[in-house]
């Protein structure tokens, strides 16, 4: 994964193809099997940005992760335009690799309008000062795991906070560096980070974790609701729910709030958490 925020910044840099057609990047360490299921999507609506006309921003994109990816080779992003009307434009993407689509993405483009406003309020939690770093909270059970985390997850910095909620978990997020704060690229880092932690309250009230051997884990889909944009250089609140699991699968709901309790986001995830036997020697 990006060990720095400008690695990251790289990895969303695509390089035009044709038209409607882009090619991204792979990063240069990774020891995950598979490509990030929060690259995949953010490089997917960077491609998407790309098609749109200008002053019209995303406000939603829902998309399915179809085949683990390859992170040896890079992703294609084939952009469909399926719509332009006079207040919003739609996109799907295909991203492919070895000639399969392992990525499906639909996102639709606003232009600015006034209208009614209402928002949840932010929980009221400890601030990010007063929280454990997620790198030292991984140590404590698995210092190989933490180096890895420091290595690979540098991009941004994570820290999280307390809670006795068994589905409930918050994490506060801030870049690890300078952006030139433009909305388009707000709304693909937001994306990249989203399917960072999502996962791990479907597995909290069955005493597991994200990298427990007994359990599979993979995104199967991601949805985004963009409410308000803001400025990048602050801490965020990403707070997660899972409501539900069942099935072999788990539900998390999400919202993220600017540090000034702005209602940012909305997420929802849905995830393989399905029960294994780990192989013994």
């Amino acid at each position: 994964m990006p060990a720095t925020l400008d690695e990251l910044l790289t990895l969303l840099d695509l390089e035009v193809l044709d038209d409607r057609l882009f090619r991204g990047g792979q990063p240069e360490l990774s020891r995950l099997p598979r490509v990030y299921g929060g690259q995949v999507a953010a490089q997917a609506l960077v491609a998407a940005q790309q098609t749109v006309p200008e002053g019209r921003f995303v406000h939603s994109l829902h998309s399915y992760f179809i085949l683990g990816g390859d992170p040896s080779v890079p992703i294609v992003y084939d952009v469909e335009d399926v719509r332009d009307g006079g207040s919003f434009t739609t996109r799907r993407v295909a991203a492919r690799q070895h000639g399969s689509i392992i990525f499906y993405m639909t996102a639709s483009f606003q232009k600015e309008e006034d209208g009614f406003a209402h928002q949840d309020e932010m929980p009221e939690v400890l601030p990010p000062e007063q929280c454990q770093k997620m790198s030292d909270i991984i140590r404590e059970f698995s210092p190989e795991w933490a180096d890895g985390w420091d290595a690979e997850w540098s991009a941004a910095e994570a820290r999280m906070v307390p809670i006795d909620e068994p589905s409930t978990q918050r994490v506060w997020l801030r870049l690890a560096g300078d952006i030139e704060d433009r909305r388009p690229l707000r709304a693909a880092l937001l994306t990249y980070f989203s399917d960072l932690t999502l996962l791990g309250p479907t597995l909290h009230p069955h005493h597991r974790i994200v990298s427990s051997p007994d359990v599979q884990v993979a995104s199967l889909d991601h949805s985004i609701w963009f409410h308000r944009t803001t400025n990048a250089d602050q801490w965020f609140l990403y707070d997660q729910h899972s409501p539900s699991a069942t099935g072999g699968r788990g539900l998390s709901l999400a919202r993220v709030f600017s540090q000034k309790g702005e209602l940012v986001a909305s997420i929802a995830q849905e995830g393989l958490i399905r029960p294994i036997t780990p192989r013994t020697a």
